[in-house]
């Protein structure tokens, strides 16, 4: 089962990030997503990880191509937000897997407006 991460919230105060290694499991994370959410990743490995959002819509019964992200050697990348309609699962959340964890940690984050 994925490993079900909690949506840190982003307000004028700002906040300190609390991240935490990518799931080490072939299924990868999941977060509660409105549409409003972001995922930073960090990648201090020795190489390009790739990070998959599973997609979760059908069009003609075809399932939506999953999208793919690279994020390149020691780099960090701020990804999303993610729409409801296509990223979403029967439990509201949305899903992601990676290449590999090695030196990955991640935090899904949205922003808060007006707080």
């Amino acid at each position: 089962m994925a490993t079900t991460r909690t949506v840190q919230a982003i307000g004028r105060a700002g906040i300190n990030l609390t991240t935490l290694a990518a799931a080490a499991d072939a299924t990868g994370d999941n977060f509660a997503n409105t549409g409003s959410e972001f995922l930073y990743v960090n990648n201090a490995s020795a190489g390009t990880i790739t990070l998959t959002l599973v997609g979760q819509q059908t069009v003609d019964g075809q399932t939506v191509t999953n999208r793919t992200v690279a994020i390149p050697t020691v780099n960090a990348m701020l990804i999303g937000p993610f729409p409801v309609g296509i990223y979403n699962d029967a439990n509201g959340r949305a899903n992601v897997t990676w290449s590999g964890v090695t030196s990955t940690t991640i935090v899904a984050c949205k922003l808060t407006p007006g707080q």
